[in-house]
This record gives structure tokens, sequence and C-alpha cells, in this order.
């Protein structure tokens, strides 16, 4: 990561933390050692193996075989560059997101709606092969190459101040939705970004309140992708649940496996992460 872009999602990072803290609600989370150890592990997996990993790969393999395209588009203007990242990041994230919930890929993306709570921590609660084989960053990678430095900078801490928010457990969007005068400026907010009630809606356990919406709702930094593609609810409210029924009912998997599926296996019955996968989603 660039200097700056890591100072700034740190601090994007921790001023949502913070107000998890000040709220209360970090510490009513109620997140179990496991919780930790998934989210701890795949923080430190992301940020300081898989990420950099996949953007010094990339620069390698450039300067290697194609030094000639070195900052090749360096020269489009920064509107052009923003869009072929929304389109280049945000919307393949957005089909990579989607196609997680499919029997397929939903063993890779399971972990990070195994927890039963909404908060900062779990922005990066993934199984390491669904970062690993995300297409956004390799893509971002390449285009990083190609001369999208300091705009895919700024990009990516707009993109991830709106996704730490969105997880947060302190909903920003909650009190805007009760001033009238804001009514206009939500009504297109919560069509353009993810937001907590959006968001959360999305981590809900069940779809049956008609706030739930675990199959939809997958944008990560624009939920324009929803609109666009018939996948959107809102509602304004929250789910009452977050979480995995079949985690209730059969007991929570252990966090290798939830981690590293497929090199690790569940010993769970009804396991969609077992050696004969069940698709309990």
């Amino acid at each position: 990561m660039n200097p700056i872009q890591t100072i700034c999602i740190t601090a994007i990072f921790l001023g949502f933390g913070l107000a998890e803290v000040i709220s209360g609600r970090f510490s009513k989370l109620g997140a179990a050692r496991d919780d930790w150890k998934i989210e701890s592990v795949m923080l430190l997996l992301l940020l300081v193996l898989i990420q950099p990993g996949i953007f010094l790969g990339i620069n390698w393999l450039g300067l290697h075989y194609f030094p000639h395209m070195q900052n090749a588009l360096a020269t489009l203007p920064v509107w052009g560059m923003v869009l072929i990242l929304l389109v280049a990041d945000d919307l393949t994230q957005y089909w990579w997101h989607r196609i997680s919930h499919t029997p397929l890929l939903w063993p890779l993306h399971r972990a990070h709606h195994s927890a039963a709570y909404m908060s900062v921590r779990i922005v990066y609660r993934n199984n390491a092969f669904y970062y690993a084989m995300m297409p956004g960053i390799w893509i971002s990678a390449v285009l990083v190459y190609l001369g999208f430095g300091n705009v895919y900078v700024a990009y990516l801490v707009l993109k991830m101040a709106v996704i730490i928010g969105a997880h947060c457990a302190v909903k920003w969007d909650e009190p805007l939705y009760k001033i009238r005068a804001l009514h206009p400026l939500m009504w297109l907010v919560e069509r353009t970004i993810s937001t907590p009630a959006t968001h959360y809606a999305h981590h809900a356990i069940t779809n049956e309140d008609g706030i739930g919406h675990y199959k939809g709702n997958y944008g990560n930094f624009l939920f324009l992708w929803d609109v666009l593609f018939g996948t959107a609810l809102i509602t304004r409210k929250y789910p009452q649940a977050i979480g995995l029924q079949d985690d209730i009912t059969y007991g929570k998997e252990n966090w290798p496996a939830e981690l590293f599926f497929p090199v690790f296996k569940s010993e769970r019955s009804h396991s969609a992460l077992g050696k004969e996968r069940i698709i309990v989603e």
C-alpha cells in the first residue's frame, strides 16, 4: 500500500472503531474468541501478504515482460481513471460478491456472514482465497502499473470509507433519515453508495421480516449496481438479528475451516465447509 493510503484508511478504520467504543456498542458485540482469531488473522494476511503480494507480483511481471507499458495510461484524465476503476474494481467486486452467494463460492465468503454482529472488525472477515482470487484486486494492480497510482490511492480511500461505514456498529445514516429536510439527499445517497441500512439487510439472519435481504444488496462501494441489476432492497430499517441460522442450529464452524477452506475442512454436520458440502446459507 501507498503510505498515504495506509494512513488514511487506518485513520478511517480507527475513527469508526472509536465511535463504536465511545457509544458502548463495541463491548456489546458478543464476539467469541474464535471471532477474534478469524478477524485478526485475515486482517494480517490481507494487508501484509495477499494484497501486497498481488501488487508486487503484477509489478514484477510488468517490468520483466511489459516494461514499455509502465505508466502507459498515466495521461488519462482523472475522471476517466475513476470511471475505469469503478467498473474494473467495484463492478467486478459486485459480481464477485454476488456469485459468492451461490453454492460454488459460498464457502469462500461464509466467514463474512458468520459474525453475529455488525462492526468495523468484520470488514475484512472472509476466507483467504476469497481475496486471493478477487478479480478487482488483480485488475487494480494492473491499472496501477499502467499509471493509475495516485488516483487509485484516492479512490480506494473513499471506497474503504464507505465500506467501513456500512459495517460500523454505529449506524451513521439512522439519524439522517429522521431529518425531513434531508429526505431528498438521503434518497440519492442510499441509491448511490452502501449505507448501514442497506448493508445490514444483506447480513440479516432472515428475509422473513421484509428487512433482511441476504440474496441482494451486494454493493460494496456503489449501491448503484444493486439498483441497476435489480438486487436492491431499501427499507431504511435494520434487521433484528445478524448472522447465519445454521450456526445457531448446528453450532459454530471451526475457525481454520472458515479461513482456509478447502485446505482445512469442517467436521460439523450440515456444513458448507465439510468434506461433503451441504449448502446452508
